[in-house]
């Protein structure tokens, strides 16, 4: 299997765009929206849980 190529293993379990998504600058033309916090917030509760979720299951059949 080549790594070379697009949508090859190696970038299909690359960890780039969540870490991206946790510790982006802030942009300056970005309005302030109440609303859209709160989304970004859930969204990164919601991947926290799920990658502890799969941690939890690759330990419990590991272990």
């Amino acid at each position: 299997m080549s790594d070379n190529k697009k949508g090859g293993l190696k970038e299909f379990f690359s960890m780039n765009e969540v870490a991206g998504y946790f510790f982006r600058s802030k942009e300056k033309n970005r309005t302030d929206n109440v609303n859209l916090k709160m989304m970004h917030g859930i969204n990164k509760i919601s991947i926290v849980m799920f990658l502890l979720g799969i941690i939890y299951l690759v330990m419990k059949n590991i272990f």
